[in-house]
């Protein structure tokens, strides 16, 4: 376990933080519903205030009963807003095995609803009682999940937002066949540019589910890996279920490629360290924590509310390690990529403004929130209409103002990637053709 000593105070991004969750509250994403998949599953987006030395809270203090009154105390205006995530538990035929993601799972017939879902998730998954310690803060936008180039829906998945209103809440109890781990990180961290990072990943099991033989031989040989945005995360307190089985070797190429100087540190590190007798054994270091893929997309919705407003601008557009590939998805997409993130820019649907005279920072308020609404009226989408590799996609037919923010920037990418492959494998077949042509010459000439 480790911790901060000395969280910086932070009252802006506190306050910055009570007027989203305040907003969200009010203004609710609309349901989304599927003729495609009754499937459907919830997390608990779930924040915490982590008090300073100097600020520290009265535990004689009464449970504060709304949102202003817990954010109106003092060791919370100065406290350092935290995230909870979970290091899922390494588990042979799962699609999201030792993945980084959020307490939830899927929606039981006995729920009530789909937050009900996140709650009783999140209680038998980690042992959080959000019911008796957390502050219903609304959601985050519902969102299609597909696979498949984005042929195949899998499930709804519903995010949910709730803030825990007490900082002595009982120990995390984890269920060890479902959570390895659990991770407080700061929002600060979460908005820090330095942490973006990149992840690899095989391309078999985003294009084909995870096939197998000559198939998945033939997509990497193609295509190589893909690379996705992520987020290196930075905990401040963390929780590890010694029952949980270690992560089996097949995960390694979900982190960062090794590059120039790291190669070098290492191999400097063995001749330094380097023992002819075997006496000492250097400690084996731990994969970092990254964050990526479907979870990434709505922690991005989340974190773009907050100012500086830049997440959605640091994320990047998944793409494949070959050169050719690259640049031939990086030139079609080119004008697609400046017009998408315009017509995010752009907005539509806004929420209605904290004061009666906006201000400058009502606008920028405003256009982060982009998709809320006021209307709970449900949504029935026809079709998957949007593609997405892994939960990247999402599709609500002609309700483009109440998509997230990370599926509007995806709509119609896959379609032309697909095309950019296409023109690829066209140009190495030709450049392969002239090669053989010119070995045939060269072999008749003698």
């Amino acid at each position: 376990m480790t911790a901060n000593a000395n969280p910086p105070d932070n009252p802006s991004l506190v306050s910055h933080l009570q007027e989203v969750l305040s907003t969200l509250t009010a203004s609710p994403y609309p349901v989304v519903t599927s003729e495609t998949t009754q499937k459907r599953a919830s997390v608990a987006l779930i924040v915490r205030i982590n008090p300073s030395f100097s600020h520290w809270p009265d535990p004689s203090s009464p449970r504060p009963d709304s949102l202003a009154e817990f954010c109106a105390q003092d060791w919370v205006k100065h406290g350092d807003p935290e995230v909870l995530f979970i290091k899922r538990a390494s588990r042979k035929g799962d699609r999201w095995t030792s993945h980084v993601a959020f307490p939830g799972g899927r929606r039981d017939p006995t729920d009530e609803d789909d937050q009900a879902a996140a709650v009783r998730e999140t209680w038998e998954e980690v042992g959080l009682d959000l019911k008796s310690y957390a502050i219903e803060c609304g959601n985050l936008p519902q969102r299609l999940v597909t696979t498949h180039w984005g042929k195949k829906p899998l499930m709804v998945l519903c995010p949910y937002v709730f803030l825990l209103t007490e900082h002595n809440t009982p120990p995390l109890k984890l269920q060890p066949t479902e959570v390895a781990s659990t991770h407080w990180v700061p929002l600060r961290s979460l908005l820090l540019p330095a942490q973006r990072t990149v992840v690899f990943e095989d391309v078999s099991s985003r294009l084909a589910n995870q096939e197998t033989g000559v198939k998945k031989w033939m997509l990497s040989l193609v295509l190589g890996k893909m690379m996705f945005a992520a987020i290196h995360l930075a905990p401040t307190e963390s929780v590890h279920s010694f029952e949980t089985p270690a992560a089996p070797l097949l995960q390694d190429n979900r982190y960062s490629r090794p590059t120039v100087s790291s190669y070098l540190e290492g191999f400097l590190t063995r001749i330094i360290r380097f023992d002819p007798f075997n006496d000492t054994h250097p400690p084996a270091l731990e994969h970092p924590l990254l964050l990526w893929g479907l979870t990434l997309g709505v922690v991005a919705d989340f974190l773009d509310l907050l100012p500086p407003h830049n997440a959605l601008t640091l994320w990047t557009y998944p793409t494949f390690t070959p050169i050719d590939v690259r640049a031939a998805i990086w030139l079609l997409t080119y004008r697609f990529k400046h017009r998408k993130r315009a017509e995010l820019q752009a907005g539509t649907a806004l929420p209605p403004p904290s004061s009666s005279s906006p201000g400058p920072r009502d606008d920028a308020r405003r256009r982060s929130f982009g998709a809320a609404t006021e209307s709970t009226v449900p949504v029935t989408v026809e079709r998957p209409d949007e593609t997405g590799f892994h939960g990247l996609g999402t599709g609500l037919g002609e309700n483009k103002s109440k998509k997230a923010a990370v599926s509007t920037l995806l709509e119609g990418y896959y379609d032309i990637v697909r095309k950019a492959v296409a023109l690829t494998l066209v140009g190495r077949v030709g450049m392969g053709g002239l090669a053989m042509f010119w070995a045939w010459r060269r072999w008749t000439r003698r």
